[in-house]
């Protein structure tokens, strides 16, 4: 393979072909250093062209690519295989604003452009993007694109497809589909961008995106509500949405199991209550106007559940450093599992009216199975996307446990299954879960996706292993 190295040396420049093993280190292993591969080359080109050129000459010596972001995927989606026959193609590079459109309230960006900057950009023309996740510092908007990101404002302003207008492609064979396209109406055939989005990189190479901007809320309200159960969280969940409409932004369960580990793992935080609750609920609302009367409508929503049983106890912040600590607590959830122990991970979606019984019916199923298995629940409620994550019995090995984890795992997705649910709703499915499609998806839903898959990529060259099974 000297000859496409030294090819891709002339390409993008010798300095960004990496080759040497310190070099290549960090972009061989996963955020979660879950898994670790090989790779014959970093490439680093710095511009679309660029890109298609790299592509090309891949595509011409069948070699595989695996596109890369900010390197944040938690299903191993961007890690390469250990075969250390493949390219990583980073856009680390590409990370230009290319154009603010505040009238039309759009915004296009390379691929590459980390998250946070966007959302920098956006507030400096006086508007605002509102995907926010927590690694939202290091991820890139390819990979948000790739992975269809949601995080916590999913509830008012949708997943990563809905934010999107338009696409820029390069495919397997190093042509450029220039799709970037700031229409909010386009009647004209097949929505092409909706089949990259989402496709982990099986598909081409997104390098640039048309992103829809809104107007940047003037006030927000926020408030920590102790509930029963999964069941009255929805039920508040029924009544927020009645008397607050488009402003309800947030809605985060968490159990008091999940509550508990993190006060166990996390001694500076605090919970708002003067005793530990059965579960909780983090509210957030958003609106251009006057911030007292935001305020003020979520008092008298919240004074209405607790006169329905709904909520046993309820904070509102009071200013903004409130307000982030109870974000803090949300936030905290991720570092306090690391803490804690090896888990056995579910990012799992159902219909938001299941929510309550699911949780009752895997509890139960999961404790019957491994007795002393500790469900941490929590999630995004307002759109169905829990966070199921098992920890060990607490007289229970580590190594004990994940035997029991195929095991485990098949009860969830087999009730997800059931249920018409998703067993990956906004982590991807990367290399973690690729075994699990054909189990969970119907087989014509499969063929189309593989279909699609050999037609595009009729060599199997973009991110192999990844997303679909012999894909």
């Amino acid at each position: 393979m000297t000859e496409l190295i030294e090819r891709l040396q002339r390409l993008v420049g010798v300095a960004h072909v990496l080759v040497a093993a310190e070099d290549q280190a960090p972009y061989l292993h996963d955020w979660l250093g879950k898994y670790h591969g090989a790779t014959l080359a970093v490439v680093r080109p710095g511009s679309t062209d660029g890109v298609a050129a790299v592509m090309e000459a891949c595509a011409a010596a069948r070699v595989a690519v695996v596109p890369q972001g900010g390197h944040t995927s938690l299903s191993g989606g961007a890690t390469p295989d250990a075969s250390g026959r493949a390219i990583v193609l980073s856009l680390s590079r590409m990370n230009r604003i290319r154009a603010v459109d505040p009238v039309g309230q759009t915004i296009v960006v390379d691929a590459g452009i980390v998250l946070a900057r966007v959302q920098d950009a956006a507030r400096e023309a006086g508007l605002f993007f509102p995907l926010s996740l927590g690694s939202e510092g290091s991820c890139t908007v390819g990979g948000n694109l790739a992975a269809n990101a949601g995080g916590v404002a999913v509830l008012r302003y949708g997943v990563m497809r809905e934010l999107t207008l338009g696409l820029e492609v390069v495919l397997p064979d190093g042509r450029i589909w220039d799709g970037l396209r700031a229409l909010r109406k386009d009647n004209t055939g097949y929505a092409l961008r909706d089949l990259f989005i989402g496709s982990e990189g099986t598909l081409g190479v997104i390098t640039g995106a048309v992103l829809k901007l809104f107007p940047r809320p003037t006030a927000r309200a926020t408030a920590f509500v102790a509930v029963a159960d999964a069941a009255a969280a929805l039920n508040l969940l029924r009544l927020s949405r009645a008397r607050c409409g488009d402003r309800l932004t947030a809605f985060e369960f968490l159990t008091s199991a999940t509550l508990e580990m993190i006060l166990r793992q996390m001694p500076d935080i605090r919970l708002p209550f003067a005793a530990l609750p059965e579960a909780a609920v983090l509210i957030e609302l958003s609106d251009i106007g006057e911030e007292a009367a935001l305020t003020a409508r979520l008092e008298t929503t919240l004074a209405a559940a607790m006169t329905e049983g709904l909520a046993s106890d309820a904070v509102v912040a009071q200013d903004g450093t409130q307000a982030k600590a109870f974000w803090r607590v949300r936030e905290s959830v991720s570092e306090a599992l690391v803490r804690e122990g090896r888990a056995l991970k579910h990012d799992i979606s159902v219909p938001v009216a299941e929510i309550a019984d699911f949780v009752t019916v895997m509890d139960a199923a999961v404790g019957a199975a491994l007795t002393g298995i500790r469900p941490m629940v929590f999630g995004h409620l307002g759109d169905g996307n829990l966070h199921y994550n098992l920890m060990r019995p607490l007289d229970m090995s580590e190594d004990e446990f994940y035997r029991y984890g195929p095991r485990i795992t098949r009860l969830v997705h087999d009730e997800i299954t059931r249920r018409r649910g998703s067993i990956s709703a906004e982590h991807g499915i990367g290399q973690l879960r690729t075994a699990e499609m054909p189990l969970c998806k119907p087989p014509l839903e499969l063929e189309l996706m593989l279909q699609l898959k050999r037609t595009l990529d009729p060599h199997g060259l973009m991110n192999p292993g990844k997303l679909l099974p012999g894909g």
